[in-house]
């Protein structure tokens, strides 16, 4: 069973992944060279959301909500997305200002990644027969590390989720290996390094911490 608790642990056990924090850093703010093409990209917020994927969704629900800094943004709304401003320092300013002086740009957040990325990992993750807390987990961490569960990585491997007669616990193994491999091999070599996010989560069910009932620590950061 899912809990308000095991959600909340499993949200803080990814804002770790994304941030280094269990509450999540809103106004972190990096650039990586994982855009289309190679191109460089702001990634920013508590989960991590890019200038080429859902950062103009963010805003525009963080302008409606009437943010201290809305009208600031409004300006730039037509190129998030559409041209690249890694090199605008005055947008750049005004992402991390909001986050550290204004609590709506924080709620925007909390509202954006939860309809983004946790409603849509619980849907697979019920839809598709799963009840474990790590396997929410795993999915969850999917969804917001690749915005899905990616198709290409389930058919390389034989195992099926419990909606098809499949064992859990099983597909969940062989869905991380399957992910981890390709994390550790992919063309972008920046994302090699985000294999601590499958180490972990293969470290917890060898310790048989399905429920997450456990304290799950990762990057030095232990949650309870």
């Amino acid at each position: 069973m899912i809990t308000n608790e095991i959600k909340k642990k499993i949200v803080s056990i990814v804002n770790v992944f994304e941030t280094g924090s269990a509450e999540g850093e809103y106004d972190a703010l990096v650039i990586y060279p994982d855009g289309r093409g190679g191109s460089r990209q702001i990634t920013y917020g508590r989960s991590q959301t890019t200038e080429q994927g859902n950062l103009r969704n963010l805003l525009e629900r963080y302008i409606s909500m009437g943010g201290s800094f809305a009208a600031a943004f409004q300006p730039y709304m037509n190129r998030v997305g559409r041209q690249s401003l890694v090199n605008d320092k005055q947008f750049i300013k005004l992402l991390k200002d909001s986050a550290r002086q204004d609590p709506i740009m924080r709620q925007a957040q909390d509202e954006t990644f939860e309809r983004l990325y946790f409603d849509p990992a619980f849907y697979f993750f019920n839809a598709e027969g799963f009840q474990l807390p790590l396997s929410l987990l795993v999915i969850y961490d999917s969804f917001i590390h690749s915005g899905t569960v990616p198709g290409f990585l389930r058919v390389r491997f034989p195992e099926r989720t419990p909606l098809h007669g499949g064992d859990e616990k099983s597909w969940v193994l062989a869905y991380t290996k399957a992910r981890q491999q390709w994390l550790a091999t992919h063309s972008k070599k920046v994302l090699h390094p985000t294999v601590y996010r499958t180490k972990t989560f293969l470290a917890q069910a060898e310790k048989d911490n399905w429920d997450l009932s456990a304290p799950v620590t990762t990057q030095g950061i232990t949650i309870a």
